[in-house]
């Protein structure tokens, strides 16, 4: 079979990474969630003081980043891999409202997003790979065969968010998860380093109104087209 390679771009929130999962367990491909990765040197940023609500030392954390190790590992019970930051399991801790408040100031550190798109690319090599992210059809695969941009109106999007975190047990208000969404579309929008927007060749994709299963069916289908097409070319 006819392995390709598929990126998903898109803002915060739009359940990029479910539909990647859905895609990767679908296919037999390999998934990976390059938001993860960025929380993960972001909670390391955290932990050892660079970064905070009220201060940033982005120079010591810059200096720190050989420090850091970040690798997925499958975990079979969940049906997809989880993120260790230096040995630890740290899925959990990466998902909070602390973590997405100062995350989108990490990832526009050139030198963070060198050293995590490098990782990226080798993770690649093979094909067979599902990526989400904010530039990997633009940076990472520039060439995958299947690029997916997709978006959804903040409000729900946020309403998505409020849902998620409130049933993990978190204590946080629409309006401020609201406030989130939108100041991280803005930053992630207008940084200098590999801005989020959508390549030329990606197919943009509104999931504002549509179900789980619906946009799964669809995406699936957009797949199925992109792997056929490369087995007749092939033969």
């Amino acid at each position: 079979m006819e392995k390709i390679t598929i990126a998903i771009d898109g803002y915060s929130s739009t359940g990029k990474s479910t539909i990647a999962k859905q895609l990767a367990k679908a296919l037999n491909y390999i998934y990976v969630d390059t938001g993860a990765m960025y929380r993960g040197v972001t909670l390391y940023a955290m932990r050892n003081g660079f970064i905070s609500e009220t201060s940033n030392d982005l120079e010591g954390l810059i200096a720190a980043l050989d420090n850091i190790d970040l690798r997925f590992v499958y975990n079979e019970t969940l049906g997809f891999a989880e993120l260790f930051l230096n040995d630890e399991n740290v899925e959990r801790e990466i998902r909070t409202m602390e973590v997405s408040r100062l995350v989108s100031q990490v990832a526009t550190v050139e030198e963070v997003r060198e050293k995590l798109v490098a990782i990226q690319q080798r993770m690649g090599l093979e094909k067979g790979i599902v990526m989400d992210g904010r530039d990997i059809g633009t940076v990472v695969f520039p060439d995958a065969e299947l690029k997916i941009f997709m978006t959804a109106s903040p409000e729900k999007r946020a309403t998505r968010r409020y849902k998620e975190l409130l049933d993990k047990g978190e204590e946080v208000k629409y309006s401020e998860v609201l406030k989130n969404v939108e100041h991280r579309d803005y930053i992630d929008s207008h940084r200098e380093i590999s801005p989020l927007k959508k390549a030329d060749d990606a197919i943009e994709f509104d999931n504002s109104d549509m179900g789980l299963e619906d946009q799964f069916s669809r995406v699936l289908d957009f797949a199925n087209r992109v792997i056929n097409k490369q087995k007749k070319d092939v033969h």
